[in-house]
């Protein structure tokens, strides 16, 4: 029982970014424990500590509510490298997206690879939030070699683009971590010869 002065904070409302934060960080906790199949909006309000209407009005789908989480979890992604190097460059365009799968949300992560083959819904989220961004950032480190003579024009390709970070993810999925040396012998063996003026 509260006093007249005294706040019972059994029931203070938290808003705005505290509560998000709360709601995602439970998301990320709930792919740990029962992966993207088991995830459910009541589960995740109950770990958060928060209505299931505060979810739903954020994030209607469960696959949103996903991708956000991922991005919470994600270290920040720093600016495009531009050392007037193609091949520094795409080393720190690739060393960024392996910092990204290495991090504490890696698990979650590989969980929900699996599952964007049986949720096209999770697979758009996930396409459009994080796999197309980083395809439109190496084409861009690719123009730019173009224009200094590094890398024939052919070779700008969403295709050649792409090729780094699948390979990232598919040595991700097998074997749950990205050495350093992974990411330059990608670059090195494989890239640079495809795309090579």
């Amino acid at each position: 029982m509260t006093g007249a002065g005294s706040v019972d904070h059994r029931h203070a409302r938290r808003r705005g970014e505290v509560l998000c934060s709360a709601i995602l960080e439970a998301t990320l906790d709930e792919l740990r424990e029962v992966g993207y199949a088991g995830l459910r909006m009541q589960r995740v309000a109950a770990r958060a500590r928060a209505s299931k209407g505060s979810i739903y009005r954020r994030w209607p789908r469960r696959a949103e509510l996903v991708a956000d989480a991922m991005e919470h979890a994600f270290p920040r992604r720093s600016q495009t490298p531009d050392t007037g190097s193609v091949r520094a460059d795409l080393l720190g365009c690739l060393r960024q997206l392996a910092d990204r799968l290495n991090s504490p949300a890696g698990e979650a992560i590989r969980g929900l690879m699996a599952e964007t083959i049986r949720d096209p819904d999770l697979m758009q989220a996930i396409r459009v939030r994080f796999i197309d961004p980083t395809i439109s950032e190496l084409i861009g480190v690719m123009t730019r070699g173009a224009a200094r003579g590094e890398v024939r024009p052919s070779a700008l390709t969403r295709r050649i683009a792409s090729i780094g970070p699948a390979l990232l993810r598919e040595h991700f999925l097998i074997h749950h971590c990205i050495p350093d040396r992974v990411v330059i012998e990608i670059v090195d063996d494989v890239v640079m010869p495809l795309i090579r003026a």
